[in-house]
């Protein structure tokens, strides 16, 4: 009987023997308006990834002049995302995915094993993860001097946010609130529930982020979508492929906007007091399509998925086609290209980088797999002008990917307490520090959601953009209806959209995701 990696050998080499070479260049997906070449559909979609070998010693990515990288700490264990407190310290969210998750499809067998290379192990440690560690500089000479694991055995972590002696962390079921105060280096006080998020027993993307309002009254939490573009069901998506806004206080939350695949990396724009978010989209549909992109999120917007994507291109696999849905959809800010898997995003007016890196954003692109020539496996720059996108992507960290193996795979991003870079990367289980080559350091130490809320120079100041939210920048929006969550399905009891923040023309669809 032939075994299932056995026939996953099979099925790849009997792919790669009828994909088609391409004439195709992935830059001409990168800005507002990306090239989109026809969807190709096949049994067995392009696939080439790239096997996690890890870091050998005195190895590290690759930075432009002007800057330098060493290793801020590595021996983690799947490092996805870093915080850093307005003390200065660094938390890391070290997190594996819930296991055990449903098969959809005969296909999905094949798909698990390639991901299971592509994640590896990185030649490093295997044990322990789901945890929080605290990374502490105490002299900011960009070493880190102390270490401890602040919270252990959670529940697949992703999104954390410090706030009134409150520290939220969303599980992957759930966003949770320990009481802690900066300092401490221990948790051990028991959390609270927040509000429940959509977990199993299918949980398909099960990242869950989360940023601060700039008035620091809600939290915004990204949930993916369950599937690739439905092959769980509807029902299967209630509440997902979306933003939520919760309400600090009571947990009270709806969703915030829709539509959006698998969205990551959210940040405000100090510039403008907007929401930001990175987007995985869809896969199987060439190596070409579709980019994923970076966006503002605009209340109420829906962006399209699963009937449509990059606005109102239809995606020809779903059904019952849905015109009205696909009408309603807006085209994301900017591309990146297809199936870069950006999963870290975070805006650089707070750093101490040479000045060409400061006026913009940093993306983590975690790396294809559904291309037969790699696409991300690198951390790119894009500059921002008047809170918008302004040039092409640039890359600033590389390296990650030689002779068809991966030494690591960049995840969540952030500034630490001397205005540096910081890269998680969740297959080298390293976090990286990105500095001015000088060694120039900002003047004191700015927590992650203290840089999104201060403005960039000779830019609004926090009290005006205070209480924005997307799309709005320059008024004061009404409170928002907010709904108590439901405790037993992990849904908000209000998941559509009040019709009044929908476009004017497009009531709230009944059966939207």
């Amino acid at each position: 009987m032939i075994d299932r990696i056995s026939l996953a050998t099979a099925l790849l080499a009997l792919s790669a023997l009828c994909a088609t070479a391409q004439d195709f260049d992935p830059a001409s997906q990168i800005g507002p308006d990306p090239r989109l070449p026809d969807p190709q559909m096949a049994l067995m979609p392009d696939l080439r990834v790239a096997e996690v070998t890890g870091w050998a010693k005195d190895e590290t990515p690759t930075v432009p002049e002007g800057l330098s990288i060493t290793a801020y700490a590595t021996d983690l264990v799947n490092p996805r995302r870093v915080y850093t407190l307005p003390n200065g310290d660094v938390l890391v969210v070290q997190a594996r995915g819930p296991q055990g998750e449903p098969v959809s499809r005969p296909k999905d067998i094949i798909r698990g094993w390639i991901m299971s290379i592509a994640h590896g192990s990185g030649g490093g440690p295997t044990g322990e993860s789901n945890l929080i560690t605290l990374l502490r500089d105490t002299d900011r000479d960009g070493t880190v001097d102390e270490r401890s694991d602040l919270l252990t055995g959670l529940n697949s972590p992703f999104g954390v946010v410090f706030a009134d002696d409150t520290l939220y962390v969303a599980a992957t079921d759930a966003i949770l609130a320990y009481p802690y105060q900066l300092g401490q280096t221990t948790i051990t006080a028991p959390p609270t529930i927040l509000t429940p998020l959509p977990g199993g027993p299918i949980n398909h993307h099960w990242t869950k982020d989360l940023t601060l309002s700039p008035d620091r009254k809600y939290l915004f939490a990204s949930v993916g979508s369950n599937s690739n573009i439905l092959e769980n069901g509807l029902e299967a998506e209630k509440g997902r492929a979306a933003i939520w806004i919760v309400d600090r206080q009571t947990g009270a939350a709806r969703v915030f906007a829709s539509g959006l695949r698998n969205p990551n990396g959210l940040t405000i724009n100090p510039e403008t007091g907007e929401l930001w978010t990175v987007v995985n989209e869809r896969d199987e549909l060439g190596p070409n399509l579709v980019p994923d992109y970076m966006t503002s999120v605009k209340e109420g917007a829906f962006y399209g998925w699963p009937w449509s994507y990059y606005g109102q291109h239809v995606d020809p696999r779903v059904y019952p086609e849905r015109p009205d849905m696909v009408k309603a959809a807006i085209p994301p800010d900017y591309a990146l290209s297809s199936h870069v898997a950006p999963l870290g995003m975070v805006f650089s007016y707070a750093s101490a980088l040479p000045e060409q890196w400061r006026s913009g954003a940093f993306v983590g692109e975690h790396g294809s797999w559904n291309r037969d020539v790699y696409n991300g496996y690198r951390v790119v720059y894009i500059p921002f002008k008047n809170g918008k996108p302004d040039g092409i992507a640039q890359e600033v960290v590389g390296g990650f990917v030689a002779d068809d193996k991966a030494r690591g795979r960049p995840v969540g991003l952030g500034i630490d307490g001397t205005g540096a870079l910081l890269v998680a990367d969740d297959a080298g289980n390293t976090v990286w520090r990105i500095a001015a080559a000088d060694g120039t350091i900002s003047p004191e130490p700015m927590g992650t959601d203290q840089a999104a809320s201060a403005p960039a120079q000779g830019q609004q100041g926090t009290d005006q953009i205070a209480g924005q939210t997307a799309g709005q920048t320059g008024t004061q929006p009404p409170e928002p209806t907010m709904s108590a969550p439901s405790p037993a399905t992990g849904e908000p009891a209000q998941t559509e959209i009040a019709p009044a923040t929908l476009p004017k023309s497009e009531p709230a669809p009944a059966d939207q995701p």
